[in-house]
């Protein structure tokens, strides 16, 4: 069978689909809550939270396009199936029905329509923009082909552009300059701190879960499995570079709107400050339209993602059925509040992405060591405990005295544990104590058949 050629379009049509489902409203507030927090240091900040909102997606992109993998669970599946599944479920109920597709509609809510209802309909308001939002967003992915259509072709070009007009303004004419003052947390370590301002966007464990819808939208396009990774390599360094850009530009706005602006509570307060102060009330009805659509197009990938591999992993289960349970446990989980959704979101992170992290780079690096089993569980086996710890350290829970004194002593004597690293020397050894296991094991065997 002939190869079918990447032309320049459909390369910028899948660039397009990578970029629009998981560039959401976190993409969008987050860099411009660090602009306001880093002030004069936000350049640190920015390498840092680029490490983790660009680097790490591309690298899971990367991973999915070298092993050929289907979807997360062929990431983690060669520590154990069972893990692999546990993963696979963990990963998408957070980036799913608990955490990330609620968000999208909450913030969608409390930034577009929020400043035109009075106080006490705003939970009614609630109920029937979350029950619209998801409904929506089920019908348009009922059918699995037509996300790319939706996302790709429409819903993110017009994001873009309506971004692109508030960027050019506020870097045209800037309300300040690049030398304001700094926040507590980023005096000292503002790159550790930007790295750890990166989990917020949930990129690298969402690029691990999405890879399936780009996967399939790639195969609609005509190409064979041996085109499927250069495609899904090539697409997803364009959509990085061009995230890439759009977060600095973001950071350097937050950052500028000091001049005029205290630091807001957070990252969608002062990003309606910024468009408001250029636009005025224009401005805030054209912030709701630019960010019920970058949170519209995420909550569809997420739709289509968490309904594809649930149903791979519980084939008894159709498509559409986990299409119904993420649409209505979403609706349920939104209206719970996004301070609740958001404040336990945090420790879920801090516990998911050291674990995804190293599932990354073991996925990257397996041709090495033959994807080896026992490299896998040695890693994994050695991230678990301090995943745990600083998923504890971020939790509410830490404010209890014996669980205090549990993560002082972490933090005490784990290196960089402090930081919210606490994993990465344990990973480390794991990963090399893992390697010699399996050198004597493989010369074991040869000498064996020797």
């Amino acid at each position: 069978m002939d190869e079918k050629k990447l032309t320049w379009q459909k390369l910028v049509l899948v660039a397009s689909l990578i970029f629009g489902m998981f560039f959401g409203a976190g993409n969008l507030i987050f860099p411009v809550q660090l602009g306001q927090l880093s002030g004069g240091n936000w350049l640190p900040a920015t390498v840092g939270f680029l490490i983790t909102g660009t680097i790490v997606p591309f690298l899971a992109m990367m991973a999915v396009s070298v092993t050929n993998s289907q979807s997360v669970y062929d990431i983690a599946k060669p520590v154990a199936p069972w893990f692999g599944t546990v993963f696979l479920v963990a990963i998408h109920m957070t980036i799913g029905p608990f955490f990330g597709t609620p968000r999208t509609a909450a913030t969608a809510f409390s930034m577009g329509v929020a400043p035109f209802v009075p106080v006490k309909y705003q939970g009614l308001a609630m109920l029937v923009f979350s029950a619209v939002f998801f409904g929506l967003a089920y019908f348009l992915t009922v059918k699995e082909s037509g996300l790319l259509k939706w996302v790709g072709r429409y819903l993110n070009p017009l994001f873009l552009g309506l971004l692109l007009l508030v960027l050019v303004l506020s870097l045209v004419m800037p309300m300040g300059n690049t030398h304001q003052t700094v926040s507590a947390a980023y005096q000292s370590n503002a790159a550790f701190q930007g790295i750890l301002d990166g989990y917020n966007t949930m990129d690298g464990i969402a690029l691990l879960a999405l890879a399936v819808s780009v996967v399939y939208a790639v195969k609609g396009l005509g190409f064979h499995k041996k085109q499927v990774s250069t495609v899904l390599a090539k697409a997803g360094l364009l959509s990085i570079v061009a995230e890439a850009v759009i977060y600095a530009a973001l950071v350097l706005v937050g950052t500028s709107s000091l001049g005029l602006f205290k630091p807001s509570a957070n990252g969608g307060d002062a990003f309606a400050q910024i468009v408001g102060h250029y636009m005025g009330n224009f401005g805030t009805a054209l912030t709701g339209v630019i960010v019920t659509l970058a949170v519209f197009t995420t909550a569809m990938g997420l739709f289509v993602s968490f309904s594809q591999d649930m149903h791979r992993v519980f084939p008894k289960v159709s498509y559409l059925w986990w299409l119904r349970v993420i649409a209505f446990g979403s609706f349920v989980t939104a209206n719970a509040g996004l301070t609740n959704i958001v404040a336990w979101s945090v420790p879920v992170l801090m516990l998911l992405y050291p674990f995804a992290l190293v599932l990354i780079l073991l996925s990257l690096f397996s041709k090495y060591f033959k994807h080896s089993a026992l490299v896998y569980r040695v890693v994994v086996a050695a991230v678990t405990v301090p995943a745990g710890l600083d998923a504890l350290a971020s939790s509410p829970l830490v404010s209890l005295g014996s669980v205090q004194r549990v993560v002082n002593g972490y933090h005490q004597f784990v290196p960089f544990a402090a930081l919210g690293f606490g994993w990465v020397v344990p990973a480390t050894v794991g990963a090399l104590v893992g390697l010699c296991a399996y050198v004597v094991t493989s010369r074991q065997a040869a000498t064996a058949l020797d």
